[in-house]
């Protein structure tokens, strides 16, 4: 059930942060709580991957013990009175403190009944066994692993699976999960835990949209997020969500030419966009509402197909910058970062990111009010003036302020 791991976990954390973890052990004693490193991090040390998420399940009351370790220290402390729960932000990092408790569901899909519990109370509730892994904090027994699902060799053998029968039906999000799991870790899913997998797709329509799309949110924001979508449409689970979602060979190579061309800016709302590039607008309504979207995404989602059918007009020759500025302007951003993704014309792709980069950034040095204190009053022609100097300034035709304000002078002499 348990074995030695102390020398490992004391290479795998930084000597500040081991520091302030063995300090809370034994401060733990002192209380007469019990401290255990939980979860994801246990999985990634003995798989050798960085994780620095540390998140620690305490028996008794995990406030008390965040509340004596804050005194005297930098840290910045956060409590949940209603979940038992506290966090400790230091400079660099922060530690999770929560109190172990057991979970029961009332119907699938529902969110669980919580009390207080033990470790294995805490340890039974969660997903899989890779992931219902502990490590003790205590003086006496610090650094040993306590594995009572067999994860360590779940680990070895590369496999996921749930710790009982009833997990996917307790709770569908788990199926997602399974699969975010297995394409992040290049692992496979335990037979029987794919036999029931694939069994209970249906019982995603248990879970709300919300927590469909938070979901999404965490898979998005994999490395390669298209693994994913091929594995789940190759387990049924795709067409569950929407009959137009498909994780084929063309959603994977704009997944990662987005990655190529978006380096400085969060990939996750393009990836939205793409999925929906091929849908009608139906389907976009329909996918939208299954993960209840917020309303900013889900409008740049719905641009992302009204854009793709004007695209055409882009590949006109003798395009003028304002005539570009002009089709574009009003869609989202990430609407129009897919269409540069998704496109196969390269010459449209270009003058989607000419327009993301600099055209949409050019604005005149003259607004309203230089123009009232020349003498144009306001109303249809201070609008109509705007323009003129808007599309000259894009087009190139002027260029500092003295430009402008000879184009004023002899537009307002040409139109009286």
């Amino acid at each position: 059930m348990t074995e030695s791991s102390s020398s490992q976990l004391e290479k795998y954390l930084p000597q500040p942060v081991l520091n302030l973890v063995k300090d809370a052990g034994k401060k733990a004693e002192v209380l007469g709580l019990k401290l255990y490193l939980v979860g994801g991090v246990v999985r990634d040390l003995l798989l050798e991957r960085p994780n620095y998420d540390l998140d620690m399940v305490v028996e008794g009351d995990a406030i008390v013990l965040a509340q004596e370790m804050v005194k005297g220290s930098q840290a910045k402390i956060t409590i949940h009175q209603r979940f038992g729960t506290a966090k400790l932000s230091y400079a660099d990092f922060s530690l999770d403190f929560a109190t172990a408790r057991s979970e029961t569901y009332s119907k699938p899909g529902a969110l669980p009944t919580v009390k207080p519990g033990t470790i294995k109370d805490d340890l039974i509730r969660r997903d899989f066994s890779t992931n219902a892994m502990a490590i003790s904090l205590m003086p006496q027994s610090f650094g040993d692993l306590i594995d009572l699902y067999q994860g360590k060799g779940d680990l070895k053998n590369g496999v996921i699976r749930i710790l009982h029968p009833d997990s996917f039906t307790d709770d569908a999000t788990r199926i997602l999960r399974a699969i975010r799991y297995e394409q992040r870790l290049g692992f496979k899913l335990e037979v029987e835990t794919e036999k029931l997998l694939r069994r209970h797709v249906p019982m995603l329509d248990t879970i709300s949209g919300d927590r469909i799309r938070h979901e999404f949110y965490r898979l998005l924001d994999e490395a390669e997020p298209e693994r994913f979508f091929q594995r789940a449409q190759e387990l049924g689970v795709l067409y569950k969500l929407s009959h137009a979602l498909e994780g084929n060979g063309w959603l994977s190579a704009r997944f990662a030419q987005t990655r190529q061309t978006y380096k400085r800016i969060s990939p996750v709302p393009i990836y939205f966009c793409l999925l929906v590039y091929h849908m009608n607008g139906k389907e976009v309504e329909q996918f939208t509402s299954c993960l209840n979207m917020p309303k900013g995404m889900a409008e740049a989602m719905r641009h992302t197909l009204r854009l793709k059918v004007k695209l055409h007009r882009l590949a006109e020759p003798k395009l003028k910058p304002s005539d570009i500025y002009q089709l574009l302007r009003g869609y989202a951003t990430q609407a129009i970062r897919a269409n540069a993704v998704a496109t196969d014309s390269l010459i449209v792709s270009e003058l989607l990111k000419l327009y993301l980069n600099k055209l949409s950034t050019i604005k005149p040095f003259l607004k309203g009010r230089e123009l009232k204190q020349i003498g144009v009053s306001e109303g249809p022609k201070m609008g109509e003036l705007l323009k003129v100097l808007h599309e000259a300034k894009l087009n190139g035709e002027v260029r500092t302020r003295e430009d402008e304000e000879k184009l004023v002078h002899s537009w307002r002499q040409r139109s009286g």
